[in-house]
């Protein structure tokens, strides 16, 4: 079987996702010793089960059990109850509906800025590096509060940390030469003197004060932030511009209906999945279906190939906007759910809004260009034209 991980499969993963979910509820990949998943049924009962599938022992290849991390674990990602009960329940919090309603109005505005700005330089544009990458990196920053200088780190640091949730391969190998230096910045963002007063990094410093988590954790929560709310919505943006630009009326029903950006945010998200594989742990022997996946072995579950499996989508290779893609596993599934989707959705309604109303048709001007990376799915560069009204 192809290496899951392999450069074949990260530029085009649909035959083999097709070849998972045939193959079984649950198959064992000799290459790593890890039993995979594909099928929506299964991927998304094991990530709602968390007291037999644990994230505690890493969401990627390496067993935290029998290896030591490379980095602290985060509290949200690679803990469980209840070390990981606290931090989320500050972050559901911090994150919640009157932090968004109070940023709303800046995002759409810092939208419309943006949108004017790369319209001004004419029709024809990369729409990752212009858009997708530009956006995030321009208002979920300030969101959290850390400094200007610098931003520029976030994207390389979290594509080495998702490259590194695999197997230690080339893509991984690219990336160690910066690691202690982005890790390094990362972590200075994270101390309370750097923060603005006001943004969900302060905010999580002041949980701390009153005690909902330890002043050791509050660092690591802010980390979490930075590690997972800047990348996965890049290229979650780039993925519903792609969808818009390749399927034809789409864009035409987006105008006429501009409430239904979220609805096409998640739609791409099913459709493409950014975050493409997590992994988990077995506590115990677990049986799925026919088959034993013995206590301690990996998990690899294939988020991209339950986001198509056809048992549970019909028609699933095609960005519909009829569909109601709730209950894809883009974001994940039960207590490890992303945290930041609402903020992620937020963002992409104020893009699609502003570009909406300024852009009458959107179409590819060139060959896109992916970006391979362990678990992310991903553009490097998406050439678009579009015409302006």
């Amino acid at each position: 079987m192809l290496d899951p991980f392999g450069h074949e499969v990260l530029e085009d993963p649909a035959e083999f996702h097709a070849t998972i979910r045939e193959a079984g509820a649950v198959v064992h990949l000799e290459r790593y010793d890890v039993y995979a998943m594909g099928r929506y049924e299964h991927v998304h009962a094991a990530l709602t089960d968390w007291q037999g599938f644990q994230s505690g022992a890493g969401v990627g290849l390496s067993n935290f059990r029998y290896e030591k991390p490379w980095r602290p674990p985060s509290l949200l990602l690679e803990a469980d109850p209840p070390r990981h009960d606290a931090p989320r329940t500050v972050l559901t919090r911090i994150l919640g509906q009157r932090a968004l309603r109070r940023l709303r109005t800046q995002w759409m505005d810092d939208a419309s800025e943006l949108v004017d700005s790369v319209l001004a330089a004419g029709p024809s544009f990369d729409v990752v590096t212009a858009l997708a990458a530009a956006f995030p990196l321009r208002v979920f920053p300030d969101a959290v509060g850390i400094p200007r200088d610098g931003r520029e780190n976030l994207l390389p640091y979290g594509d080495h940390l998702f490259n590194a949730f695999g197997p230690h391969n080339d893509l991984v190998a690219a990336g160690a030469p910066r690691v202690a230096e982005l890790s390094a910045w990362v972590n200075a963002q994270c101390a309370r003197d750097v923060l603005t007063p006001d943004g969900f990094g302060a905010r999580i410093w002041a949980a701390a004060d009153h005690g909902d988590i330890t002043h050791e954790q509050a660092p690591l929560v802010v980390r979490s932030l930075l590690s997972a709310g800047v990348d996965t919505t890049v290229h979650g943006l780039a993925a519903v511009l792609y969808a818009f630009a390749t399927t034809p009326g789409a864009w035409q029903r987006l105008r006429a209906e501009p409430a239904l950006a979220r609805v096409a945010f998640d739609e791409a998200v099913r459709w493409e999945s950014p975050v493409q594989t997590f992994f988990r742990t077995a506590t115990t022997d677990i049986k799925v279906d026919d088959t034993i996946v013995p206590d301690g072995k990996k998990i690899l579950m294939f988020l991209g190939a339950a986001n198509r499996d056809p048992r549970r989508w019909p028609d699933p290779d095609r960005f519909d906007l009829d569909r109601d893609p709730s209950g894809h596993v883009g974001f994940g599934m039960g207590i490890h759910q992303c945290v930041g989707q609402h903020v992620a959705r937020l963002e992409a309604e104020a893009l699609l809004t502003a570009l909406a109303a300024r852009v009458s048709d959107i179409t590819l001007d060139g060959s896109p260009v992916r970006h391979h990376n362990n678990t992310l799915r991903a553009w490097e560069s998406l050439p678009v034209r579009v015409t302006a009204e």
